[in-house]
């Protein structure tokens, strides 16, 4: 645990000098919030989306964006590079596992996107009227399911790419469709029956949808969830399988 520890700090701090991950994880979401709570339509109630104001509906999906980002880039393009370089194999015959390398990155991962959870949280309450999470238990155990089932993906993208450069590319196409039936350019509520079909069963969307539940205070659906923990079972079981140290 030490270990794990001392990589969670050597790590975090290697994620805060890069610009990018600033940009991208701790500031997009935050700016994106603002830029769509400033257009007048996006704050009236809409009937097609049950009353609801885009804003409100906008809100959750940025959210899960910053976990998908740190999922599909950050995460699998660095333990590829380690693996590629050699680091990993290195580690192997020192008393720090190459684990707690997997451990520290997971730690740090979860850990950037509750920050960047608590700021969208406060800035879309005191600026934008967004009500706050009602059900905050079931709200809190929906956001690490579904950061644990992105997280495995991530990790089976890792698993499979060669090199730190593949495992961006990788991570950078399954990127922009997640976010697509998670909501990001179509709300949910405004998809046509197929494609709200494979948005329930995808990993954003499954969070998305149980993320707006427990906001009205109600605990989330079971399918979402039954979809949310079979992604994690999966993609976590592939990953394992396929994951090479050297």
């Amino acid at each position: 645990m030490r270990a794990v520890r001392l990589l969670t700090i050597t790590e975090t701090r290697l994620f805060l000098r890069e610009w990018m991950n600033w940009a991208f994880v701790i500031g997009l979401p935050p700016v994106l919030l603002v830029i769509l709570g400033a257009v007048t339509e996006l704050r009236q109630p809409d009937p097609e989306l049950g009353g609801l104001r885009a804003i409100d509906v906008y809100t959750p999906i940025l959210i899960a964006m910053a976990v998908c980002f740190l999922a599909f880039t950050s995460l699998p393009t660095v333990i590829a590079d380690y693996r590629a370089r050699g680091i990993l194999r290195r580690m192997r015959t020192t008393p720090v596992r190459p684990q707690a390398v997997l451990g520290a990155h997971l730690l740090m991962s979860l850990m950037m996107s509750l920050l960047t959870l608590v700021i969208l949280l406060v800035v879309s309450s005191a600026t934008l009227d967004v009500e706050l999470p009602a059900n905050l238990i079931g709200y809190l155990g929906t956001y690490l399911l579904m950061a644990a089932a992105l997280f495995a993906l991530g990790l089976l993208v890792a698993a499979l790419a060669p090199s730190g450069q593949a495992a961006s590319g990788i991570g950078t196409v399954m990127f922009f469709p997640v976010l697509f039936f998670g909501g990001l350019w179509v709300p949910r509520e405004q998809m046509n029956e197929t494609l709200r079909t494979i948005s329930d069963f995808s990993p954003l969307g499954a969070g998305v949808q149980s993320l707006q539940d427990t906001t009205g205070g109600d605990w989330p659906q079971l399918m979402p969830v039954l979809v949310l923990v079979g992604w994690t079972l999966v993609a976590g079981a592939l990953a394992a399988r396929y994951f090479r140290w050297e």
